[in-house]
């Protein structure tokens, strides 16, 4: 990625964490006093339309800080950060999923791109990123343990190809886990990831996408078992799973995007770059598979040039996508 690319990405997060409306605030309200506004319930992460999105929107942008740091050469975004990710305004976010009505909010896909940021703020050296994750770490123990708190509920694995998936989740959270050395979680995840999906089989990749994935369920769950298993146990366990994949003529055509300007229909462009990421990290598990390279190699691709901020429903969330693929095939082909 040059510095060309990393600034196209980077603009798009850097305009809208602070765009308060259009908004989709997506809580439950239990009486007249939750009548707020987006800035009021979340002083932090009220902009880029949802919570999730202004939160791996943050997460884009400290990204991207660290290898670029020419981006904000004047400062700008940092004082935002600055005034934006303070102990005071992470008390009133934390309040919000305190609120009864509100306990499952943002599970569990919020939640895993919160705990992606405060990783991101941990391995950053930088004086102004140590304060931000420190005031942080807070909400993100709070998010932690409700995690520990729902996973043994959960008796079935949520298998869409949208926000409430649970092997996406389970995957950027145990990344966390192993990144802080939360061995606790990491356990816990891993208990569940092999209690949910171990027995798994067949499963039909023909059947998607459907019409507003951003993930593909076959390929998640996949990824996220590649992270749990060692090399001859993942490999045995995919042959049952996807065994399609074992073929040299192996083929999955990116989902097409015909209309842009639709919040839901723009998804297409996101599976498309979350299907690279689970396939470059599956031919990391397994070398053998390196056909699967050209596959995500195209997925990126087909969608990589319609990363732009001509509309807004795909705008305030697809920099994320596409940054996570990138740097996903760059840490793997190091």
């Amino acid at each position: 990625m040059n510095i060309e690319q990393a600034k196209k990405i980077f603009d798009l997060p850097n305009h809208c964490i602070e765009v308060e409306y259009p908004n989709k605030l997506g809580n439950v309200i239990g009486s007249e006093e939750d009548l707020k506004t987006p800035k009021q319930l979340r002083p932090i992460f009220y902009g880029c339309f949802d919570w999730h999105s202004s939160v791996h929107g943050f997460w884009s942008i400290i990204n991207l800080m660290k290898d670029f740091p020419e981006l904000d050469q004047d400062n700008s975004v940092r004082n935002k950060l600055n005034h934006l990710i303070t102990k005071e305004n992470v008390e009133i976010e934390m309040s919000f999923f305190n609120d009864r009505n509100n306990k499952s909010f943002e599970r569990t896909y919020g939640w895993a791109w919160l705990l992606m940021l405060q990783m991101e703020l941990n391995n950053w050296q930088d004086k102004d990123a140590k304060i931000w994750a420190n005031n942080l770490k807070p909400l993100s123990d709070l998010i932690v343990t409700r995690y520990k708190e729902y996973l043994p509920k959960l008796v079935y694995p949520i298998r869409t190809g949208t926000h409430d998936n649970t092997a996406f989740g389970l995957s950027l959270s145990l990344d966390y886990a192993r990144s802080v050395g939360d061995k606790s979680f990491e356990d816990v995840i891993i208990k569940n990831v092999n209690r949910l999906y171990s027995k798994d089989v067949k499963c039909n990749i023909a059947f998607e996408p459907s019409g507003s994935d951003f993930l593909s369920p076959c390929l998640e769950e996949a990824l996220v078992m590649s992270k749990v298993k060692n090399e001859e146990d993942y490999k045995n366990w995919l042959k049952g799973f996807l065994p399609q994949m074992f073929k040299k003529k192996f083929d999955l055509q990116p989902g097409v995007v015909s209309d842009r300007t639709d919040g839901h229909l723009v998804h297409l462009d996101g599976l498309n770059f979350s299907r690279a990421t689970a396939l470059f990290k599956i031919q990391q598990k397994l070398p053998s598979l390196k056909h699967l390279n050209g596959i995500a190699l195209n997925h990126l691709n087909y969608s990589l040039n319609n990363i732009t901020n001509d509309d807004y429903m795909g705008s305030h969330w697809l920099g994320t996508f596409a940054l996570y693929a990138l740097k996903t095939k760059h840490e793997i082909n190091k």
